[in-house]
Order: C-alpha cells, then sequence, then structure tokens
C-alpha cells in the first residue's frame, strides 16, 4: 500500500470538487454560466485543457447543471460517505467501493461509469490508509509498527507517518519475519501430531522449546490444559529424577565397595595387604586414593589408611586372627 501520488487527478474529480468550492447563491440557473467561466478558469490555470476544449467544457457544463438540478454538490455526498468509513468497511476497498456508488447513483447515476470507479477504488485506499495511520499512532510501543507492516504499507510512508527511523523500522521488521519462521516452524510440528491428543499436542510442543502463549494460540487450547500437562510434566520429571539419583547412589555405592560390616575377614586382610602394596610407591593421599580406587579397594578401608594408619594396623591383626 502506497500514499497517494502526487499525480494529476481526473478532470471529473476536480470539476466536482470546483463545484463544490462554489458558493451556493453560485448554484442557480442565474448564476451557470458565470460560474462555468469561474470553474473553467480554475481548471485551466490547474493545467487542464477546459475552456479551448469542446468535450472538457460540455463535460463540466453536465456536471454543473447536475448539481442544480439536485440542489447541491454531488462531492458533499461524496465526501460524507467516504468520511462514514470505518477501518472495517475499507479492508475491502472493493467492496467498499461499490457500497459508495450504489448509494450515490440514484441521485448521480453518472458516478458509475467505467471509467470513475478506478477513481473511487484510490481514494477508498487512500481512506483506508489514512485510518491505519491514524490507528497505528494510538497504539503503544512497536504495535502501530507492526500493524503497517503487516498491512503492507511501504516502509518510506511507514517511517514518514510515524516518525521513526529506518534503523528502528527494519528491527521491527527483523523480528516480524523470525515470528512467522517461528509460526511456520509450530505449524510443522503440530502437523506431525495433528491425531494426537490436545495433551499430548501441548506436550510435543513443550518438548521443542514452544511458547506457552504461542501453543495457547496455535494448539487451540487454554491454560488450564496447559497448566494440567506442565504439572504432568513436572511430576514425571521428579520421578525421573528420584530414580535417577537412587541409581547414582546405587553406582557411588557399588563404586566404594562394601562397608567393613559387610567384608570377610579374609577379604579384608587381602585389601590391607594391597593398601600396603600401595603405600610402599607413595606417601601422599591423593595419589594413594586414585591407586586404591584403580585396584577396587573398599573406600571404608582406604579412608582409615590415609585418616587413622593405627586403626588400619588394628583391623590387620583382627582379620589376621
Amino acid at each position: 500500500m502506497t500514499k497517494g501520488d502526487a499525480a494529476a487527478k481526473p478532470l471529473w474529480l476536480s470539476i466536482e470538487e470546483q463545484i463544490h468550492q462554489l458558493e451556493p447563491q453560485a448554484l442557480s440557473s442565474a448564476n451557470q454560466e458565470a460560474s462555468v467561466q469561474q470553474i473553467a478558469g480554475e481548471l485551466d490555470a490547474a493545467g487542464y485543457n477546459v475552456s479551448r476544449h469542446g468535450g472538457n467544457l460540455i463535460q463540466l457544463r453536465f456536471a454543473l447543471d447536475r448539481a442544480i438540478e439536485v440542489g447541491q454538490p454531488l462531492m458533499k455526498e461524496f465526501n460524507a460517505a467516504i468520511s462514514a468509513l470505518t477501518l472495517e468497511d475499507a479492508a475491502d476497498a472493493y467492496g467498499a467501493t461499490n457500497n459508495i456508488l450504489e448509494k450515490l447513483s440514484a441521485t448521480w447515476p453518472e458516478i458509475k461509469r467505467a471509467e470513475r470507479r478506478p477513481d473511487v477504488i484510490a481514494i477508498v485506499e487512500q481512506t483506508k490508509l489514512d485510518l491505519l495511520i491514524a490507528k497505528a499512532k494510538g497504539l503503544d510501543g512497536d504495535a502501530g509498527i507492526r500493524l503497517l507492516i503487516e498491512e503492507a504499507v511501504e516502509f518510506g510512508v511507514i517511517t514518514e507517518a510515524l516518525g521513526i527511523t529506518d534503523e528502528k523500522l527494519n528491527e521491527v521488521h527483523e523480528l516480524i519475519k523470525k515470528e512467522r519462521a517461528e509460526r511456520a516452524r509450530v505449524a510443522g510440528l503440530l502437523e506431525k501430531v495433528a491425531d494426537k491428543s490436545a495433551d499430548e499436542k501441548i506436550r510435543h510442543l513443550f518438548d521443542n522449546d514452544v511458547a506457552e502463549a504461542l501453543i495457547i494460540e496455535m494448539a487451540g487450547v487454554d491454560q488450564a490444559a496447559i497448566d494440567g500437562v506442565k504439572k504432568a510434566m513436572e511430576e514425571e520429571l521428579k520421578e525421573k529424577q528420584r530414580l535417577a539419583e537412587e541409581e547414582a547412589a546405587r553406582k557411588k555405592k557399588e563404586a566404594e565397595g562394601p562397608s567393613l560390616e559387610d567384608m570377610s575377614a579374609e577379604d579384608m586382610a587381602y585389601y590391607i595387604e594391597q593398601i600396603r602394596d600401595i603405600q610402599e610407591f607413595s606417601e601422599e593421599e591423593k595419589e594413594i586414593r586414585v591407586m586404591c580406587e584403580q585396584s577396587s579397594i573398599p573406600k571404608a578401608l582406604v579412608d582409615i589408611a590415609v585418616s587413622d594408619p593405627a586403626k588400619l594396623d588394628e583391623l590387620e591383626k583382627q582379620a589376621q586372627g
């Protein structure tokens, strides 16, 4: 959508606008010729050839005849019809044009001439743009910029109308592009679970890092459904965490080996003998622990060996009987 070009208006529209500018008393048979000459002069000055062009002059006379007959200018009703348009009305420029032409043609049948229709459509489209800009200016944050981008308003028109920089416009535009890409991604995800239940769809989207707001919008679910699935997933996560912790504890216990109480005297004597051999290689606690772990010596004995050598001697005597 572009803002109106500075091209010359069609002659019929310029004629009607000039008639609209006449004083009320000029719209009378007594003043008709003077009005014709006045308007013709104005149009000549604006670049239209009316005074010396028979067809154009006839068009002017006919339009003035009709205004005098009706008792008011065409543009009075036309402008009123345009001013009454809402953004919703103007959204369909062709439909709005049809309605305006149909309404006015009862009094002004010439408005329905084929060559005039494109001009009316252009006016309706410009009105739509003006309404969009007015709405955009009343929105908070970047919502106005978004509105005009979504409505395919030319970037130059947006920056001028909203008084923003090209950089700001491009920033919002890039964000919209990313949002559109995300919507396309979510649409693809939903397509894969089209035959699944609502809860399964929500779970699938959560698993693929889709934001809640987009899930609600594109999956057609409500917040209660979202909360229900989140609660179920949280419970499942807690159970997985519990099982993982149990497994980690089991592996740790397994890696640490049996406790002192669970060791037979024979095994204890064997492990202590291994510790003695390791201690001959190093007196550093860290190195002793590493070598003991590599030899699968129970941690309970290793802890005693590096912290309480006297107790290790005592355990050795007990194990040897």
